[in-house]
């Protein structure tokens, strides 16, 4: 059975940091390509960032500079560094894995407030 499992969401001020996490089971990690989507209320889901099986990175424009996605291949995780953060970061964020399907986890909440 594959399960991803975000944590690491929480509450936080404009300017602050948090790390999310993705740990996955069920699924040869290395294999596929991660990803982070956010979805905000009343919004479409969006892609933040993402990271290939090969470790090419990718990001949206509104977090180029801020985020950072990484995976730990040894740990089956998939990570994202949120500094600077800003009140329109608010959102549920969403890990992804992605071979020949896609597989999504149940997501995380991030709030920042002004």
């Amino acid at each position: 059975q594959v399960q991803l499992v975000e944590s690491g969401g929480g509450l936080v001020q404009a300017g602050g940091s948090l790390r999310l996490s993705c740990a996955t089971s069920g699924i040869i990690f290395s294999n596929h390509h991660m990803g982070w989507y956010r979805q905000a209320p009343g919004k479409q889901r969006e892609l933040v960032a993402t990271i290939t099986s090969g470790g090419t990175t990718n990001y949206a424009d509104s977090v180029k500079g801020r985020f950072t996605i990484s995976r730990d291949n040894a740990k089956n995780t998939v990570y994202l560094q949120m500094n600077s953060l800003k009140p329109e970061d608010t959102a549920v964020y969403y890990c992804t894995a992605v071979l020949l399907r896609s597989y999504w986890g149940q997501g995380t909440q991030v709030a920042v407030s002004s």
